[in-house]
Parts: structure tokens; sequence; C-alpha cells
């Protein structure tokens, strides 16, 4: 309480004094927001401390901070190549390795110099001619595959802590169980064709339940040690314990046909069977060639595998280009292609001022309530668009939904509250729009269930939940009966309670 007052009395320091007329709290936490915009520090103490619901665009590995990788590394016996280039496997004989344990203390110039090749920290552009910050951001995750994929249950133990200290209470994050590697591996093994879905789904087929099971105690291992490393199985549990983690599966575009397919077939399966894996996507740099060129065929399979699993919901990466990255031709379609397809939310979108058909796509996403995951720190780094020049603006006029995601936020060195105050600084929004898309942010997650908000409304409450009070833990009636039934709704609830604990604090401290 005390260090809440602190915060509260240094933010409103800063605001002009109140009326005398009554306020509501949020009307105080608005004001303090408006007298704080313009300075960074406070800004981002008044944005550190507000809730943000869920993050839905993220990727588990690259979520973690490279010093928090190699200190695993030290201790699960990895090695760091003698370039600083990448963490490797044991053993660490070989003159080309050297132990990662004690590193930071050994040799504080290599340590510095992995951190920098395994994150953006420093932009390093160390690929030689034409190589890029974009070259660079895709190229750490090679570097640190082998101990993110060795220690699981660490990785969601630091994710599950960063979105704590960032008031972030869910994540939807892309991950595979290692058992997706040999459904992949089938693709050669039961000679999957490239372009007969039908045929290539049948010899897949009876693979999946073994494969689906394997992959469902993975994730029981999985999150079993990231409980024992929180602590939450003991009584003075972590503030990471409560943050929930859904999963989406996912399938690496640039890959052969074949491997693609059969890691989709993977994905939407253990997705229909596991509640945990809530939805299903494809990854890896859109702009690759092999993804460019087979574009339009991911989008076919996809198709396929949406008819025969409709249960299961797709968030697809499509859009993440700019003019220059590619040729004309490879803006003009990927968004169209992936709402096609069945997407029910869109990864970046950032090309949308170059498809083909923009205006007609815009009107079908705000109809459809097809909502778009904004990662303005990554859009950045990656693809050089920001500010004016980014698509949030068009997306918001046109009335399509929006989230604020963090994408890779280790690998980028940023956290949520830094996408918030972009949005605020970089795109002008205010503290109604940044709630509303908090709200967006559990409303369009793939959780099942109702929701505490009208469709065509976030902010207006269902006929269910109107006048409900979310200072009291659980409302009563219909109301109540809605989030006790809803795993959507709940959460809702909980955003909803910790807005109300926030606006209280934040707006109502003496000064």
């Amino acid at each position: 309480m005390r260090r809440a007052f602190l915060l509260a009395l240094l933010l409103l320091a800063a605001a002009p004094a109140p009326s005398l007329a009554a306020e509501s709290d949020t009307a105080r936490a608005a004001r303090l927001f408006e007298a704080v915009r313009g300075q960074p520090a406070r800004l981002r103490l008044f944005l550190r401390g507000m809730p943000k619901g869920g993050d839905l665009h993220h990727h588990m590995a690259g979520s973690v901070y490279a010093e928090d990788l190699i200190d695993e590394a030290g201790q699960a016996g990895f090695c760091i190549a003698a370039d600083g280039s990448a963490i490797v496997p044991p053993p660490c004989t070989s003159p080309a390795k050297q132990p990662a344990a004690g590193l930071p203390a050994s040799d504080p110039a290599l340590y510095g110099t992995l951190i920098d090749r395994l994150s953006m920290r420093s932009r390093v552009s160390g690929g030689g001619p034409g190589w890029s910050d974009h070259d660079h951001f895709f190229d750490t995750f090679g570097r640190f595959a082998s101990i993110a994929g060795h220690a699981p249950g660490r990785v969601l133990a630091e994710v599950r802590t960063i979105a704590a200290a960032d008031n972030v209470t869910y994540i939807e994050t892309q991950t595979n169980p290692p058992a997706m590697g040999e459904a992949a591996a089938l693709a050669t093994a039961r000679r999957v064709p490239a372009d007969d879905p039908a045929t290539a789904y049948a010899l897949l087929a009876p693979d999946m339940p073994r494969l689906i099971a394997k992959g469902r105690g993975q994730t029981d291992a999985m999150e079993r040690d990231a409980t024992r490393r929180l602590g939450c199985d003991r009584a003075a549990r972590r503030a990471a314990c409560a943050v929930t983690v859904r999963y989406q599966a996912v399938a690496i575009r640039n890959l052969a046909p074949q491997v693609v397919f059969a890691q989709l077939h993977y994905a939407f399966a253990l997705a229909d069977a596991d509640p945990r894996y809530v939805g299903v996507n494809i990854v890896a740099p859109e702009d690759g060639p092999v993804a460019l060129a087979d574009y339009a065929r991911h989008m076919a399979m996809l198709r396929f595998l949406g008819q025969r699993y409709p249960k299961v919901a797709m968030s697809l990466h499509a859009g993440e280009l700019t003019r220059g990255l590619v040729p004309p031709a490879a803006l003009r379609d990927h968004i169209a292609k992936a709402v096609e397809a069945g997407a029910r939310r869109i990864g970046h979108g950032v090309d949308i001022l170059y498809e083909a058909d923009a205006p007609q796509l815009l009107t079908r996403m705000a109809r459809e309530r097809i909502a778009v995951e904004i990662n303005l720190t990554s859009n950045d780094l990656i693809l050089g668009v920001r500010g004016a020049d980014h698509p949030l603006a068009l997306y918001r006029a046109a009335g399509v939904p929006t989230v604020l995601s963090t994408d890779d936020e280790g690998v980028a060195r940023s956290d949520m509250t830094n996408e918030y105050v972009r949005a605020v600084t970089d795109q002008g929004l205010g503290y109604a729009e940044l709630k509303a898309m908090a709200r967006a942010s559990i409303r369009y997650s793939f959780l099942p269930g109702e929701s505490l908000w009208r469709a065509d409304a976030i902010g207006t409450p269902s006929p269910a939940c109107r006048g409900a009070d979310p200072t009291r833990p659980m409302p009563p009636g219909d109301c109540g009966r809605v989030i006790a039934l809803s795993e959507k709704a709940r959460e809702e609830w909980r955003l909803e309670r910790a807005f109300a604990d926030f606006e209280k604090r934040i707006g109502s401290a003496p000064f």
C-alpha cells in the first residue's frame, strides 16, 4: 500500500488541482493521465501500474531475456560458442566452445557479445554486407533454440514472471511441444503429397492420437516444472502464479510444403484435443522466398484443416511486410488471403494500405470483428514502420478491433508497458482508448465462453451484466452465472476488478 501511495503521489504532483465537483474514479484516472502524458517518466509510471489484460501475439521462447537464457545454460551445463554467437549443447571440450557456467564473471566481454547476438540490445549488424535489423532479429532464434528447447519450464516461468511485473494477466503464447518434431518427420516417412490435402490428411491421421498424447504429456511436464520453479505449489505464491497462460501451436512457413502440412495437421489436432491449446498459427519471416512462393498453398492447407477442425481458432501472421522489403505483388493480398482462410485474428497486418482491396477488406474485418494484433516495437525494429506510418490509426478509424501485443519482448528488449507508451507517444491514444484495448485483449482472446460485453461494443455490458459492480468479488444473479460458466468472462471480470482497484488508487491519493 505504501508503494502504491508513493507512486500516486509522484504522478499527481504533476497534475492540476481537481475541481470541487465529484468525479468518478475513472474520470480522475483519465485526468491524471492527461496531466502526465507529456512527461515520459511519469507517463511510464502511470502505464506500468495500469492493468493491461492479455498479450495475444506472444512467442514464448522469444519473450525471455538473453540473460535468463544464459543463466539457464550455465545451470544445465550448456556451452557458449567461442565467438559469442550462440548457446550450444554440451560437451564443452572443443576449443570452439566454453562452459556457460560463470560466464558473466569469467569473461564479461564475451557475455556482452552473446547478449547482443541473442537480442536487439545493440541492434548489431553482424551478418556482413546487406545485413539488417530485420535479419538480426530473426537470426537470434536459432542462437538460443538449444537451451529454450531444453528448459521449456524455465522459459514458461520467466514469461509468467515478466507478465506479472507488467500487470498482464493473460498470455496466449505461440509454442509447440517436442512431439511436433515427430509430426513433421511423418511428412517424409508417410510420403505425404504437397498439394493433395485429403490424401496427406489420411496418411497422417493414424499417428495423430499417439502424438497428441505425447504432446499433452510434454506440456504437463513443462507446466509442472514452471510451477515448481515459481513455487506455485507452496503457500506463499508469487504473483506470476496468477497469470493465465494458453498456447497456440504453430507451423513454420519456410519449410517444405509437406512438412508444413504435417505441422499444421498436428497443430489443429492438438488444439482440438487439449483445451490449453486454444489456437493455431504459422510463423517465420513472411518475406522469405519459400514463405512468399508458398503463401497461397499454406492458406489452402489452413482452409482445408479448418473445415475438419471447425472448433479450432486461427490467428495468422499476415502482412508483416512493407514497401521495399518485398516486390509490390507480395503486398497486395496476404491479409485478405488469411481472412479468407478463416483467421479470427491477424498478427501484425502492417501492409494493409497496400492491399488491392483495402477499403473492402477493412469493412469486412470490422463487420466480422477480426481483430489485429498490433506490435509497435517489433514493427519498428523489423520493418522500420513507426509513428504516423503505422496503420493502427487506419484500423481504428475503420472500426477494426485492435489489441496491443509484445511479439518477442525478450529479443526486442521491450515489455507491454513500452507498447502502451508507444501507443500514447507515437500514436496519440488516450486513457479511454488504452483501456478499451486492454478489454479487447480478453474479448478477442481464444478463451472459450460468453463475454461480459456486447458483441458490437466493448465496454457496454451484455444484458446479464448491466450494472454489475467490479468492486465486488462476484456479481449476483445472471452475471455471476455467466462468469462462473465462462473462462473468457472470468478473465474479463478479473480485469474489471483490477481496473476498479487501479483507478481508485491512482486517482484518489492525497497530494
